[in-house]
């Protein structure tokens, strides 16, 4: 189950032999799968910390600070490849971010369950009823 959690990952670092072997632009592959794996920690950690939150309010602005951070740091991430190296460069990030993307995100649908629900020990004490 932890590989299937992050097969992204695992895509972004089997395929530099292939970019090497290829000659395919390096520059850009480099740019994009340390972005990739640094937004890819990121989200981790961020997600661990809004699962503890018990405020639904607090919990939910963590998790959409982080989706939109990490959205700029990979646009980001494109541009500079792009700006960095060449056309190819930036087309290569681009690729490998999408690649990697759409593996991270049809993986979540099968290894987490409900993102939005709290874990037992955020709930705070119970309410008298």
């Amino acid at each position: 189950m932890v590989l299937l959690r992050y097969l992204d990952v695992c895509l972004v670092l089997a395929t530099a032999p292939f970019v090497l072997v290829a000659g395919l632009p390096t520059l850009g592959y480099l740019i994009a799968a340390a972005a990739w794996l640094l937004t890819r920690a990121g989200t981790e950690l961020l997600q661990d910390r809004a699962r503890r939150i018990g405020d639904p309010k607090y919990r939910a602005g963590v998790q959409v600070a982080g989706m939109m951070g990490r959205i700029w740091l990979v646009a980001l991430a494109i541009i500079i490849a792009r700006y960095a190296g060449g056309k190819s460069d930036g087309i290569m990030a681009a690729a490998l971010m999408l690649a990697a993307f759409t593996v991270y995100f049809v993986m979540s649908f099968f290894t987490r369950g409900n993102p939005l629900q709290a874990s037992p020990r955020a709930q705070g004490r119970p309410t008298p009823s």
